[in-house]
Parts: C-alpha cells; sequence; structure tokens
C-alpha cells in the first residue's frame, strides 16, 4: 500500500521468499545465502588445507647444525628469534602491501577463467558432440555396410578348416 510499483510476482513466487508452500518447504530463509557476504574463518584461513605441504617451513627446515657443528647457544636462539620474527612481519608487510592488488589480479584470472568456460569452453564441447554424433552415424553405417560382410566371410572361410593332431610314436 501507498507504493507507486510493486514487483511482479511469479506464480511460483520470489526465489528468496517463495510464495507457495512447496517451495517454502524446499528452501528456508537461513538456507538462501549469498556467497560474497558469507562469514570467513579468521582462525582457520586454510580450510581446505591447501598450503600444507608449502608453507610450513620453519627455522628447524632451513637451518641445522649437525652434531659436533654447533654455534653458541645465544647466537642459535638469536638466529632463531630473527628468522621467526622476520618471517612473520615480512609476511605481514607483503601482505599488507601487495595482498589486496594479488586478490583483485586473482580475482579478474578467475572471472575471466569462469567468463570462458561458462561462454566459450562448454558451449565449443556441446556443439562439437553434436556435430560428431552425425559423423559417427555416417561412420558407423559405413562399417556395417561395407566391414561386417567382408569379416563375416573371412569368418565363415576360416570356421570350416578343421585340424587333427596325431602322435606318432
Amino acid at each position: 500500500q501507498g507504493f507507486l510499483y510493486t514487483a511482479p510476482i511469479r506464480e511460483q513466487g520470489n526465489i528468496y521468499k517463495p510464495n507457495n508452500k512447496m517451495m517454502t518447504d524446499e528452501m528456508s530463509e537461513k538456507a538462501v545465502h549469498d556467497v560474497h557476504t558469507k562469514e570467513i574463518d579468521l582462525v582457520n584461513r586454510d580450510p581446505k588445507h591447501l598450503n600444507d605441504d608449502v608453507v610450513k617451513i620453519d627455522f628447524e627446515d632451513v637451518i641445522a647444525e649437525p652434531e659436533g657443528t654447533h654455534s653458541f647457544d645465544g647466537i642459535w636462539k638469536a638466529s632463531f628469534t630473527t628468522f621467526t620474527v622476520t618471517k612473520y612481519w615480512f609476511y605481514r608487510l607483503l601482505s599488507a602491501i601487495l595482498g589486496i592488488p594479488m586478490a583483485l589480479i586473482w580475482g579478474i584470472y578467475f572471472a575471466i577463467l569462469s567468463f570462458l568456460h561458462i561462454w566459450a569452453v562448454v558451449p565449443c564441447i556441446r556443439s562439437y558432440l553434436i556435430e560428431i554424433q552425425c559423423i559417427s552415424r555416417v561412420y558407423s553405417i559405413c562399417i556395417h555396410t561395407f566391414c561386417d560382410p567382408l569379416f563375416e566371410a573371412i569368418g565363415r572361410m576360416f570356421s570350416n578348416i578343421r585340424a587333427t593332431v596325431q602322435k606318432e610314436i
């Protein structure tokens, strides 16, 4: 009431607020969510474990002193602290400087990749499969027409050959 324009309601209802009972049962308000506004986990930032084998590099993975070749304990501790803190803060600095531009670049790249896959690759493959069906039928007809009688004749010819083996003493 009081609106100049009301949005047209489809017979089955709006996809976010279904009109009919059947759609309401299938899709609750909580089930409908936008992937762009979903909550992100700030604790577990690699839930699919993409970088488990690559970036779990600790001091011991890079620098190690074998038995019999040890530096002073203070130097070893200072080296450990220097390595760990430097790695931590340089990663944070690089991600602060380059994180958003890299996210932009990768977002554009995957958008282009998705676009090409949806609008070019899949339609080309579908078109090829449709066109190849016709060729496949013609090829099948040719094989059945020319090769089947030939192979049947050869099979009948060789089926009449009898071989006997005798053992002579």
